[in-house]
């Protein structure tokens, strides 16, 4: 990983020195656009409206209109910023972990101790461990002052930015204002089919199906061409309706509990199938392997 940023963590009088790296990336397919009628690739430039001529990305500066007025910002004037040039993560305060929203999270970023020694580093990653609080941080990266969230994973302090309060909206839906009742029984069989889907989160054994596709597809198209017959490779699937209101509630919960139960009833048995196979097999063996010796020694 290369770091994208450099400075210091800061809370009190403390100053931790760090490196930052994305602690996320992105695995999609990398598609262009093309022409439809001849496969040309098309092409995006930066236009001069009143020259016509293509700008070079390094004579491209910014501006604001006000719609009267028009100011032009340098990228000396962006730099002259006070934020901009901080280089300091700056810790405002520390508050109950269940607070932060996840709503509000935004990118991750690891960060790496940089100093001769990792002791503050591995100090506050202790202390926010202990105490089963999050930092609440402020910084400046890529011409943004962000708020953040510092918390511990595993070994490694972590950089979650959030996003400011007039940036989340509202969620004002009428239907939710009216009184709905809701009957034990329901709130029994909707428990009960919770608990059949009940598990361990394992996000490795979730898989982005539509970018597989999408490379099954790719693979098939470079070697069969235009000739390729999408249903030989995906084979014909019904695509199921979706959406529209559940008539009868009751039922529905009934029929997804049971066919969850049949389901797990359904890998266990497998479950105890492949073992006793195997079981058999290695009785198998060792009965061959038993004779032989038998053979042998007589």
């Amino acid at each position: 990983m290369r770091a994208i940023w450099k400075g210091a963590l800061t809370f009190g009088l403390v100053n931790v020195p760090v490196k930052v790296y994305s602690a996320t990336e992105d695995h999609d397919v990398p598609l262009h656009q093309v022409h439809n009628k001849d496969g040309g690739r098309i092409r995006y430039q930066r236009i001069c409206e009143i020259d016509g001529e293509v700008v070079p990305f390094a004579d491209i500066d910014k501006a604001y209109d006000d719609g009267e007025r028009t100011v032009v910002l340098t990228k000396e004037d962006i730099d002259s910023l006070p934020a901009e040039r901080s280089r300091e993560i700056d810790v405002v305060e520390f508050v109950p972990s269940e607070q932060v929203d996840l709503l509000t999270l935004d990118r991750a970023y690891y960060l790496e101790p940089d100093g001769a020694s990792p002791k503050a580093y591995v100090l506050l990653r202790k202390t926010l461990e202990q105490t089963e609080r999050t930092a609440i941080v402020r910084f400046s990266l890529r011409q943004k002052t962000r708020l953040a969230a510092l918390r511990v994973r595993g070994d490694v302090l972590v950089l979650q930015t959030l996003l400011w309060a007039d940036e989340v909206r509202e969620a004002a839906f009428p239907a939710l204002d009216e009184p709905v009742r809701i009957s034990a029984k329901e709130l029994e069989l909707s428990a009960s089919l919770v608990d059949s889907f009940a598990s361990d989160f394992d996000p490795s054994q979730f898989v982005d199906e539509y970018q597989e596709e999408l490379r099954t597809l790719i693979d098939a198209k470079l070697e069969k061409g235009d000739a390729l017959d999408t249903s030989e490779t995906f084979g014909d699937r019904e695509v199921e309706e979706t959406g529209g209101e559940v008539i009868d509630l009751m039922e529905a919960l009934r029929a997804s509990v049971e066919r969850s139960r049949a389901a797990r009833a359904g890998a266990a048995d497998g479950t105890k199938k492949d073992a006793a196979s195997s079981d058999s097999t290695a009785a198998e063996k060792s009965a061959k392997s038993s004779k032989k010796k038998a053979a042998k020694a007589s």
